[in-house]
């Protein structure tokens, strides 16, 4: 293997060891800072790329507007008064490679986090701030990779405080209990079904992360949804079944009461259906803790779905398929 790479044969290996991928993603970035002022952060990638953008989003509401962009082109909004992250784990990502250019002929403030590829030599030529994050993992894998050094660059800008706090707790809480067996559990109860991601809108990213990561790891159908939306058109659809479901509730012990009502609602419902619901409360003593904790156990329920289904968790054969086809045209 080249420097710089990870073996990425062993699936639940490269799961388990996101706790130290994140003190290893510490490292990336701490020189990194633009001089640029800038107010709002657009992030640019698609993929499990672009997950990281959706945390980003939810971590910063608070603090800065944040923007996802999962397409060719920069939205019109995005002017001068933007960082721009420009997120390809490979490199060569062409949605992604697309918006860095519209970004640098914009002349906005520009930072690229990648492990190589195309958009390493444009960063290159154009003297752009360039984070390179180890090689060799589907970029699903790489999400501590991906995410923890937008926070470096945004904390070296002084636009955000220090996370060091919020990263020891959620190391501990990812070292502290026992999510394998939670996991197996899980995978046990969803698989044959159909898996359904409920969540708060504040969650949103963790129920479409486990839907993303049940596509390509388990190989199944899965979908996600955000309360109140839900009950506004969704429930309707299982008044008449066509297939075997296993509902999925996360619910932060600090959701609006309003959503929490809405969720024992809709969980009685679906049980009076003969719909199977597992609800997840989700506790911790900081919204890092919580975002990751949750992510990391439905990684690991993927993980198991797949050796249920009897399917190698790592290949995506068919994203790849079409990925050669648009090259080829």
């Amino acid at each position: 293997m080249e420097d710089n790479e990870i073996d990425r044969s062993n699936a639940l290996g490269i799961i388990e060891s996101f706790p130290g991928q994140i003190g290893e993603s510490l490292n990336f970035g701490k020189l990194v800072k633009v001089e640029e002022s800038f107010s709002r952060v657009t992030v640019c990638g698609v993929g499990g790329s672009s997950v990281s953008g959706d945390i980003l989003k939810i971590y910063l509401e608070h603090i800065m507007h944040v923007s996802v962009d999962r397409d060719f082109d920069l939205p019109d909004y995005v002017n001068g008064d933007t960082l721009v992250f420009a997120l390809s784990y490979s490199g060569n990502t062409e949605e992604t490679i697309s918006s860095y250019r519209g970004a640098v002929k914009k002349k906005l403030p520009v930072v690229c986090i990648t492990s190589g590829g195309k958009l390493k030599e444009l960063a290159d030529m154009n003297r752009t701030p360039c984070i390179i994050i180890p090689k060799g993992l589907q970029p699903r894998q790489a999400l501590a990779y991906l995410f923890f050094p937008m926070l470096t660059v945004l904390h070296n800008c002084n636009v955000i405080k220090s996370p060091d706090d919020e990263i020891k707790k959620t190391l501990r809480a990812l070292e502290g209990t026992d999510f394998n067996e939670k996991a197996k559990e899980l995978a046990e109860k969803i698989s044959g079904k159909v898996p359904l991601i409920y969540a708060s809108k504040k969650m949103g990213v963790v129920a479409y992360r486990w839907k993303t990561q049940l596509n390509e790891n388990s190989k199944i159908h899965a979908f996600c949804n955000v309360f109140p939306e839900i009950c506004h058109n969704e429930i309707a659809g299982y008044e008449v079944l066509n297939s075997r479901y296993h509902v999925v509730i996360i619910k932060d012990e600090d959701d609006d009461p309003r959503i929490k009502k809405r969720m024992d609602i809709t969980k009685r419902m679906l049980a009076e259906l003969g719909i199977d619901v597992t609800e997840l409360m989700i506790r911790g003593n900081c919204e890092m803790t919580k975002l990751f904790s949750t992510i990391y156990l439905g990684d690991l329920v993927s993980y198991y779905l797949a050796i249920r289904n009897s399917v190698d968790p790592t290949p995506v054969d068919s994203i790849e398929s079409i990925k050669k086809e648009i090259a080829l045209r």
